[in-house]
């Protein structure tokens, strides 16, 4: 289990991590993108994976890692129980998911042609 102090922790121990509100929810974000948000009150991250590793962690146990429903789902956005899941397995998540926004380009890039 993680409680919502390590969370806290591990979240924002990332280079250049920030937290900001998000809705009725958390948001940590890196280059002004959203790596993970945290619903305190169901205590449950949602953190963006590419669809090889989300379909890897969800694999675990579709109890506490999932699909979130619908096309943010489909975008590699996952659900994790943080109630269900050990400190280790959440430092791989949030590890995977500050490093696929930390380098996704905002910009595309111009031909040199």
């Amino acid at each position: 289990m993680v409680s919502i102090d390590t969370f806290y922790t591990l979240a924002l121990s990332f280079p250049d991590a920030s937290e900001l509100s998000h809705f009725e929810k958390r948001s940590f974000r890196v280059n002004k993108k959203i790596f993970i948000t945290l619903d305190i009150i169901n205590k449950r991250a949602v953190v963006k994976l590419s669809p090889i590793d989300q379909s890897v962690f969800c694999e675990f146990d579709k109890d506490a890692i999932y699909p979130v429903k619908g096309a943010w789902g489909k975008q590699g956005w996952t659900a994790v129980e943080l109630k269900k899941v050990n400190k280790s397995m959440m430092v791989d998540l949030l590890t995977l998911s500050y490093d696929l926004v930390k380098t996704k380009r905002t910009k595309p890039r111009k031909s040199k042609i």
